[in-house]
């Protein structure tokens, strides 16, 4: 983790895992959170263990946890979304609950769609970083000298 970007998106991934923990909590304990319930509490905590599996891996500068992240939520929270929007389409108005639970909704696919992103655009300066500190040293053949018999043959430049 390099990049400003990265560090703020897996602190936004900390902090929304932790509000879908107090929200899985507090219905298990029989209340709402802001009026918010689970949509399916069994695979919110799936969710939530798997989610820990994609921090990880997103630290690591892994594209397979921004996929399974991405995947996971779209899964889990697109459902949700298209069903709102079903009913703000037949103009049907929405509870605070319910306009809660599809801000929610909305946010963690956005965050999961920003890592990927994230991790998309710097897939490249990771396979191949440039540093101007040493490459001019390591990587400048054509000042490299013609050694002789009568040559030290000690290396001194440090592979």
């Amino acid at each position: 983790m390099k990049k400003l970007s990265t560090y703020l998106l897996v602190m936004f991934m900390i902090v929304f895992w932790i509000i879908r923990i107090i929200i899985t909590i507090s219905s298990e304990l029989g209340k709402d959170f802001m009026g918010m319930v689970p949509m399916n509490e069994i695979f919110e905590i799936i969710i939530l263990f798997a989610t820990l599996l994609c921090v990880v891996l997103v630290v690591k500068r892994k594209l397979v946890g921004s996929l399974l992240y991405l995947t996971l939520h779209a899964i889990y929270f697109g459902g949700d979304i298209t069903a709102k929007l079903g009913l703000i389409a037949r103009n049907e108005t929405l509870t605070l609950a319910d306009s809660t639970n599809m801000m929610f909704s909305m946010l963690g696919i956005i965050i999961a769609l920003a890592v990927l992103i994230d991790l998309l655009l710097d897939k490249n300066r990771k396979a191949n970083p440039k540093d101007k500190k040493t490459d001019w040293f390591y990587k400048n053949e054509q000042f490299d000298r013609e050694l002789d018999d009568r040559a030290d043959k000690n290396n001194y430049r440090t592979m």
